[in-house]
């Protein structure tokens, strides 16, 4: 059945949309949208690195990406600067240091293209078994951490009468955010990554009652734009990367609807 690049990207595609709806759910609560985006950025970098001293392209974006991380909690003690003016300067910094080193590796052919927007449609077997192993890891984290997770981000204080060590918690969320955007990368490409993990969270916020029920509903949705996605890429020849961002976002448009017949005129 994998023998089938189609299948093998659908496969995938889900593997993918399964553990990012949990995470999805997080940054929308806890507003870090923008975290994701730089974490995203990052990546480039990663894969910089991974060209130049040729190792693993999904452990060199993840070890990257948690020395972001690492980085942002220390710049923050120091309070020098607010946390939205650090993310966009590791953003940027790390991708313009990313592209600058591509552009030293005359020997290498670098398909850029692919690293941004994604080339689902070459996953390979191993991919498959990365990104599902990488699933369940996540997945079971999320589920494990999900009641100091849940209480940090109501109330930091809170969880820190409680015990619940709320920046040990928040620092292992970032460690399951830089291995969904290592693993993911693939699928969506760098740079619709953050659209992935958000759009089909902000689409099961409006119907869910529970935050158990909207992590499942954020991963039932990416599912959907996922198949989605490939089969009007299929279809009509789009780029598959954006046309799963796209069907996100037309799900996310649909469910707007209701409301808008509702309001008087």
């Amino acid at each position: 059945m994998l023998d089938d690049f189609f299948v093998r990207a659908l496969v995938a595609g889900i593997g993918v949309a399964l553990m990012a709806g949990p995470l999805g759910c997080f940054i929308i609560w806890r507003k870090m949208a923008y975290f994701g985006d730089t974490m995203a950025h990052s990546a480039l970098l990663g894969v910089a690195l991974s060209l130049l001293f040729t190792v693993n392209l999904t452990l060199s974006v993840f070890v990257v990406a948690t020395i972001v991380s690492v980085m942002l909690i220390m710049l923050e003690r120091r309070r020098a600067l607010s946390t939205d003016s650090l993310l966009g300067i590791l953003a940027h910094s790390t991708l313009a240091i990313g592209l600058v080193i591509v552009s030293f590796l005359t020997w290498i052919r670098v398909d850029l293209i692919s690293f941004l927007f994604g080339d689902i449609l070459s996953v390979t077997r191993v991919d498959i078994a990365t990104i599902w192993l990488g699933g369940l890891v996540v997945v079971a984290a999320v589920a494990g951490l999900w009641r100091p997770l849940l209480a940090a981000t109501v109330s930091p204080e809170i969880a820190q009468a409680e015990g619940m060590r709320p920046e040990t918690v928040r620092f292992i969320f970032m460690l399951l955010m830089a291995l969904v955007i290592a693993i993911a990368m693939k699928i969506v490409g760098i740079m619709l990554i953050t659209s992935l993990l958000i759009v089909p969270a902000a689409t099961a916020r409006r119907f869910a009652r529970t935050p158990e029920m909207m992590a499942v509903f954020a991963s039932l949705i990416g599912v959907v734009s996922v198949v989605a996605g490939l089969y009007s890429s299929l279809y009509y020849d789009t780029p598959s990367g954006p046309s799963i961002v796209v069907a996100a976002m037309l799900i996310f448009l649909v469910t707007l609807v209701p409301e808008a017949a509702r309001r008087p005129r």
